[in-house]
């Protein structure tokens, strides 16, 4: 009795029943017009005798409680078989979402439901398919993640076992060189679990950003400085030109001078010695473009989609042995998100070089 079209049933069974006996009872306390007979009718009623009369009237109440009594059988299952029908139908898509719901506590994250029903039940069946995708591709970052972290986490700790077991089996000397390749492999796992947390705070927009008015243009140069000594031992010729007067950003000053940081390092990385990197700020309608050019190695078409995917790497731009933890960019992206901008990236090609915008907001 708990099931909630059972109740339906229940609720319009009773609906038409009580409908029925109201007219029938209505019927027969609403007095009716005389019905007038004829003249020969009425002649040979009168002549019956009292016997025969009574008999007739008795005939006619049996059959006035027959009609009655199978009225009511028919009606009821009318009724039922009406309330059956009408409630399951307003019920099935409840009984569809309980289904969905078990499902995706199952952990069957690609269960859906059928958009059907009444409108507020189409919308509520719309709802939790959206929430079911979201989950899905929660999920799908989330095994996604561990594995990359699994991943890149694997490559350091070996080295570092090898080369520790190396040294107690003597193989190794424990000398400076040694110890200074130990603590090379180990600088890289903690790069690589700051990024991992930069990154997981930021697609989780959970980074506190504390914005302040902030001469951009001061904020890159300062950044550039720190690159420029290694700019000059490569021969990399790195500048910074304004294109116009720009306006003071409501911005988290330390969070952005961590993108230009990455973009400067990511130049730089992927620059030969000879090249340039060219970095220019103008305002452009509502945004401030801040653009990363440089002459390096470029990025071939089909791969630009991926550039700001965390771990992704081509085959000769973004290799461990280049230094780079394959998050630089996924940061850049989570970052420049929360303070609602934009990033983009474009090549002509391999050899080419290559361009990096960040459109901030003004």
């Amino acid at each position: 009795m708990n099931r909630l079209w059972v109740r339906f049933s229940l609720v319009f069974i009773a609906a038409i029943l009580i409908m029925s006996l109201s007219s029938m009872i209505a019927s027969l306390l609403v007095p009716r017009p005389e019905i007038k007979l004829g003249h020969e009718l009425h002649e040979a009623l009168q002549s019956l005798p009292a016997d025969t009369w009574q008999q007739l009237r008795e005939i006619a109440r049996r059959e006035i409680r027959t009609a009655l009594s199978t009225f009511l059988v028919v009606s009821s299952i009318i009724s039922l078989s009406l309330g059956i029908w009408f409630s399951r139908g307003l019920t099935a898509p409840l009984g569809e979402l309980e289904a969905a719901a078990g499902a995706i506590e199952a952990q069957d994250l690609s269960y859906r439901v059928p958009v059907r029903g009444s409108r507020e039940l189409k919308a509520v069946a719309t709802a939790f398919n959206q929430m079911a995708e979201q989950l899905e591709q929660a999920e799908t970052l989330r095994r996604n993640l561990l594995a990359d972290v699994a991943h890149e986490l694997r490559g350091p700790l070996h080295l570092l076992q090898g080369n520790l077991q190396a040294i107690l089996d003597d193989v190794y000397p424990l000398n400076k060189e040694e110890i200074a390749r130990l603590f090379d492999q180990t600088c890289h796992l903690t790069r690589l679990v700051n990024d991992l947390h930069e990154l997981a705070q930021a697609e989780a927009h959970r980074v506190s950003l504390y914005k302040q008015a902030t001469d951009p243009a001061t904020l890159v140069k300062e950044t550039a400085d720190l690159f420029r000594p290694e700019a000059e031992a490569n021969g990399i010729t790195l500048r910074v030109e304004l294109l116009g007067a720009l306006p003071a950003l409501e911005i988290d000053a330390a969070r952005i001078r961590q993108v230009v940081h990455n973009l400067f390092a990511n130049a730089l990385r992927h620059t030969p010695p000879g090249g340039s990197i060219t970095v220019t700020m103008e305002q452009r309608q509502v945004y401030l473009c801040i653009c990363v050019q440089d002459s390096g190695e470029g990025i071939e078409h089909e791969h630009l989609a991926f550039v700001f995917d965390r771990f992704y790497r081509t085959d000769s731009s973004r290799s461990r042995e280049r230094g780079g933890s394959g998050l630089g960019l996924a940061i850049v992206k989570a970052i420049v998100e929360a303070h609602d901008g934009q990033v983009s990236v474009a090549s002509p090609g391999i050899g080419e070089g290559s361009t990096f915008t960040v459109r901030l907001p003004l």
